[in-house]
């Protein structure tokens, strides 16, 4: 495979440990490209929801890969998210190429990116860890029903269907709590005088000019490895938001092992339930 040389490539909420993950999609990605430096921008393992019964090899292979860029050269930034906090404590830690980090800014071609995962603006994070946690469990059960519902989607052709998108759009809250994410975002990086503000958390990417009474940024988001499937990249001072084409191959080796995780699913409930 031919790989594209990108200058940075930052992807987040990628989840890896959890039903939720697109880690095939995602290593096929990382694959196809040759990148100076990545930033893992948070959430990349979900560490709320590691079990010891599902960590899958492809799981495994892209971390394998990401130690594979830092090993043949690409400066890797591992940057902590909520999900992913036990990794603070080894904050500013450094080894060859890779290093952990809970925020990093950036000079880019004579411009400063300031980059963060945007979980310390999540006032369910900050303060009712637990009720996080627990929404937090939902939403990888949802994503792994709607992964059935959109496969039985396509076998009649029909078009894929979003539970969490639709339930976004319909929650005057869910969507006011992404406007206001973007807001507090912003107006610091105007204030600290940014000229990008990157951010994951809210599985929302984007790419946007946002501008105050005291000025301009250019606000972008890395989206998720979830539902979405998309990643920043910066090549000869632009960005673009990468969007992974859904391939259509092997469905029926996919749907096999969803079938697979529904019913360990199953069978841990009716043990649990048993107890």
């Amino acid at each position: 495979m031919k790989k594209r040389k990108v200058e940075l490539v930052v992807i987040s909420d990628v989840h890896l440990g959890t039903y939720g993950c697109h880690a095939k999609e995602l290593l096929h990605y990382l694959s196809s490209i040759k990148p100076k430096t990545l930033i893992l921008n948070g959430d990349i393992i979900d560490i709320w929801q590691f079990r010891k019964s599902f960590f899958p090899a492809l799981h495994l292979k892209v971390i394998k890969k990401i130690i594979d860029f830092a090993s043949k050269g690409t400066k890797v930034y591992y940057v902590t998210g909520n999900h992913d906090e036990m990794l603070r404590k080894f904050s500013e830690s450094n080894i060859g190429n890779f290093s952990v980090v809970d925020k990093i800014v950036l000079e880019l071609d004579d411009k400063k990116a300031w980059i963060f995962h945007g979980d310390v603006f999540d006032a369910s994070v900050q303060h009712s860890k637990w009720i996080a946690k627990l929404g937090g469990f939902g939403y990888d059960y949802l994503i792994l029903v709607n992964r059935f519902v959109n496969w039985c989607l396509k076998k009649i052709g029909k078009e894929p269907y979003s539970f969490s998108k639709a339930i976004k759009a319909s929650v005057k809250k869910a969507v006011k709590h992404i406007s206001d994410f973007e807001k507090t975002a912003t107006d610091l990086a105007i204030e600290k005088k940014y000229d990008y503000v990157i951010c994951g958390h809210i599985h929302e990417p984007k790419i946007i000019r946002k501008e105050n009474k005291n000025g301009t940024t250019l606000y972008l988001n890395s989206g998720d490895w979830v539902e979405n499937l998309t990643a920043l990249e910066y090549n000869n001072k632009r960005w673009k938001l990468y969007r992974y084409a859904e391939n259509t191959q092997n469905e029926e080796e996919d749907f096999f092992e969803m079938e697979t995780l529904l019913s360990q699913q199953l069978m841990t409930s009716l043990v649990f339930s048993k107890d």
